[in-house]
């Protein structure tokens, strides 16, 4: 049997008992987690189109990029100790995406990768909004100490802390843009059809 199907099996029986075990009275981190990111895909797909969230993941892809190959980042953990670390990860990562993002959206790789001024589809907004919001939660849990992640629910370690779910984030929104076409494929239709 594939290693996707046994994951997909296991986290259909985590999700189950995820959903028999809330306790609402005391919501634990994995619930707010869960929430997050149902509520953030809707609103998120809401306020923003389509192509600018492509343009969010693109600046995500390489903040996390440059994160992961920071050199001294690692050096850090023996003076600031373990928990500061995650905090410093998750600092230098909304820094470098912040500043990415400034510098995408004024530059000419945003009327290469999409029309800002194109919403998109419904489908195509929720979509890219869910895959945006999800890829977020499996960077900000990669971060964590493993001493950490072990608190987690079974199926949040297994949807987003575990090898195989934060490669399907991490592949998932770039199938998104490159099966979905739309917005900037649109306009860069050859002036000169006959």
């Amino acid at each position: 049997m594939p290693l996707l199907a046994i994951d997909l099996a296991n986290t259909t029986v985590n999700a189950q008992s995820f959903v028999a075990n809330v306790n609402w009275a005391q919501p634990s981190w994995d619930l707010f987690i869960v929430l997050f990111f149902i509520i953030a895909g809707f609103l998120y797909g809401l306020s923003l189109g389509r192509d600018r969230i492509i343009v969010i993941l693109v600046a995500i892809y390489m903040a996390l990029a440059v994160v992961n190959t920071a050199p001294y980042i690692g050096n850090f953990e023996a003076d600031v100790g373990l928990a500061n670390v995650f905090v410093l990860r998750i600092s230098a990562f909304v820094a470098i995406f912040v500043a990415l993002f400034i510098l995408l959206a004024r530059s000419a790789l945003l009327q290469t990768i999409a029309n800002a001024d194109t919403r998109g589809s419904w489908w195509q907004v929720m979509l890219f909004s869910f895959l945006h919001v999800g890829l977020l939660i499996s960077i900000v849990l990669s971060f964590l100490p493993d001493s950490a992640a072990s608190h987690l629910a079974p199926m949040t370690r297994s949807i987003f802390v575990s090898e195989s779910g934060r490669f399907l984030w991490i592949i998932g929104p770039i199938l998104g843009m490159v099966l979905i076409k739309g917005g900037a494929a649109d306009k860069k239709k050859f002036k000169y059809d006959i």
